[in-house]
């Protein structure tokens, strides 16, 4: 599509899209913190003005990328949830969205796994809080007993719940981690990784199965 057909809000999205990109191209090897306002403007084809129409800061470009990556993909896995009612469906389904994912957009990835422990203090805010509302999403749909097969998690007090939903998200950031780390040119090494998280998982929920539940009201 021609550029100067595009609504404004279509242009603004692009621009904004652009400067978000350029950040990922420049984080390929590096981290947020070492990254300039003005790099990031050069590689898109943006001048600085452009940039502060969009972001106040790279800290806050930081945290849209978190946003647009972490965001996405508990909208994706949260649907793959909604739609299944075994737990082993939904360890295999969850595992193979990740893998997708992971594969399909590794750089945005590759930024959250390094910017986790990071030092852009927003930017880690920003991961720890999209994965604790993972584990509350999971929580929900444990709670309310989506997972047939799996423990009675209606029946657990919500501190434990909260733990062992943590646990499954570590066990995610793990596991792209993982992936990340997988030879691009050895499919095997990837199957690997993917048979090796799901029979952890499955590990997870039977010594779920054995932990003491509060009795039901």
């Amino acid at each position: 599509m021609n550029h100067d057909r595009l609504s404004r809000p279509a242009q603004k999205a692009r621009t904004r899209q652009s400067l978000l990109d350029a950040a990922l191209t420049l984080m390929q090897q590096r981290s947020l913190s070492s990254i300039g306002l003005r790099e990031i403007t050069r590689v898109a084809g943006l001048t600085p003005a452009a940039f502060y129409r969009h972001f106040p800061d790279v800290d806050s470009l930081g945290v849209a990328l978190v946003d647009q990556c972490l965001g996405s993909l508990r909208t994706t896995i949260r649907t793959v949830r909604d739609g299944l009612s075994s737990s082993d469906e939904v360890i295999n389904r969850s595992i193979d969205i990740l893998a997708r994912q992971v594969h399909a957009d590794p750089a945005h990835f590759r930024f959250i796994a390094r910017e986790r422990h990071g030092g852009v203090a927003a930017v880690r805010a920003a991961i720890a809080e999209q994965l604790d509302l993972f584990a509350a999403d999971l929580a929900i749909d444990l709670a309310t007993d989506k997972m047939a097969g799996g423990p009675r998690f209606d029946r657990w007090i919500v501190a434990d719940l909260r733990m062992v939903t943590s646990l499954f998200v570590s066990h995610m950031v793990w596991t792209a981690a993982a992936l990340l780390d997988a030879p691009p040119d050895d499919p095997a090494a990837t199957d690997q990784v993917i048979d090796t998280a799901a029979r952890q998982l499955r590990l997870i929920m039977l010594g779920a199965r054995e932990w003491p539940a509060e009795p039901a009201p």
